[in-house]
């Protein structure tokens, strides 16, 4: 058996050591995904084809998933898969629906009112990471959230497999959410396009969502670039 160490067993020697590791992971892929933010913030989609091809082994002529696609994931899913899907969507807003604060006016005297108001991102930019597996799941956790909030515009990027396609239950899951903004992109790529847009992708104000690296690094790199863009943590 693999027994997982809690973060609160650690010793301060270890938890510094793997600290500076991940540190000096990001570091190491600065560079390379400086030039990869520059190419699409400078050429739009076209270096974004160009990097699906190199790191991803597509040929994509489409960036935005389109309703036939979506519609076709829909009857490769099995019924019960959805049905979990439905039901995970259900305790995931319930949950976060008890967190939306309440605005609060208080008179302090007549004619004087003071009070916090809450307003949602109008656009915010969800990144699901692919690979070996799907995860559904991380677009409901992103998803949910954003449509709770009442995010006007959410814009979701998923890498493409090799055959230019997604996971059929990644897409599901983010039509059970109301997503129509979905694209086949991955990695630093992705997190470009999104922050900076392009003629195909809206740019976002904040970005949300796991991933390598390289996605990493490149949510640490877009907000220090100047842009009027948030992330949600390194």
């Amino acid at each position: 058996m693999i027994r997982v160490q809690h973060i609160a067993e650690m010793d301060a020697t270890e938890y510094r050591r793997l600290m500076r590791r991940a540190g000096a992971d990001v570091q190491r892929v600065l560079p390379q995904v400086q030039l990869i933010m520059e190419a699409v913030r400078d050429r739009g989609d076209a270096a974004i084809r160009e990097f699906s091809a190199r790191f991803d082994g597509v040929q994509l002529q489409d960036l935005r998933v389109s309703r036939a696609e979506i519609t076709a994931a829909r009857q490769q899913v099995s019924p019960a898969l959805v049905e979990s899907l439905e039901r995970a969507r259900e305790n995931i807003e319930r949950f976060h629906r008890q967190q939306l604060p309440q605005e609060q006016m208080h008179e302090l005297q007549p004619g004087v009112r003071t009070g916090r108001f809450w307003r949602p991102i109008e656009k915010v930019g969800l990144y699901a990471p692919g690979g070996k597996a799907p995860y559904p799941s991380t677009v409901l956790m992103l998803g949910v959230p954003a449509l709770v909030a009442g995010c006007q515009e959410r814009i979701l990027c998923i890498p493409p497999t090799p055959d230019g396609s997604l996971p059929a239950a990644m897409l599901v899951a983010a039509d059970l959410l109301g997503i129509t903004d979905i694209f086949k992109i991955g990695g630093a790529q992705a997190i470009a396009a999104m922050a900076f847009g392009t003629e195909t992708v809206p740019q976002v104000y904040k970005l949300f969502g796991p991933g390598s690296i390289y996605v990493v690094a490149a949510k640490i790199w877009a907000a220090s670039a100047g842009l009027p863009l948030a992330i949600d943590c390194p």
